[in-house]
């Protein structure tokens, strides 16, 4: 079973998503894509990986390539966040690539290995703003990766101020 996450800025789509896998039995695998730039980042980082453990999680970081990660059969996975996968992905070179079908497939593999997949993404673009040449392609893609990522999804849920909007699906229990 595949669900999707989305919500603007600190709407608690993290704490929704870990919220659905904790009666998940089995081995439960976090994915974090969030590259740690300074002594505040590696700070939060440290911090959260602790409140993940206690909850049973264990953690890859993983800011690129992910489908190269090796799962366990049958693990729950919580991918956080996409936005961050895709703007590692298409600024990490000389210049700017457009990694949609090298995300879209990873995130398929990985659904492929795990019983639960819970992907978080971001809300992007809505805010009508123009911006720079490599933000406004940064926001179509990753508006392009999201649609694609709902399309197989079984279940699509927008979080609004703390509250789970099913846009897709169900909750899954």
């Amino acid at each position: 079973m595949t669900t999707l996450v989305t919500g603007g800025s600190k709407c608690g789509k993290s704490s929704l998503a870990e919220k659905l896998l904790d009666g998940f039995c089995g081995k439960k695998v976090y994915i974090a894509t969030m590259q740690p730039f300074g002594e505040e980042a590696l700070e939060a980082i440290s911090r959260h990986r602790k409140m993940r453990e206690q909850k049973g999680f264990g953690t890859i970081e993983r800011y690129a390539d992910i489908q190269e990660i090796s799962l366990d059969e049958g693990s729950a996975v919580l991918l956080e966040c996409v936005g961050n996968l895709c703007a590692n992905e298409m600024f990490s070179g000389d210049g700017m690539c457009y990694p949609d079908n090298k995300i879209i497939s990873g995130i398929k593999r990985l659904s492929d290995f795990a019983a639960e997949l819970v992907i978080v993404t971001n809300q992007v673009g809505s805010d009508g703003i123009d911006y720079a040449e490599g933000t406004a392609e940064y926001i179509r893609l990753l508006g392009e990766v999201n649609r694609r990522i709902a399309e197989f999804a079984d279940n699509v849920i927008e979080c609004v101020y703390g509250v789970p909007i099913v846009l897709k699906g169900e909750i899954p229990c």
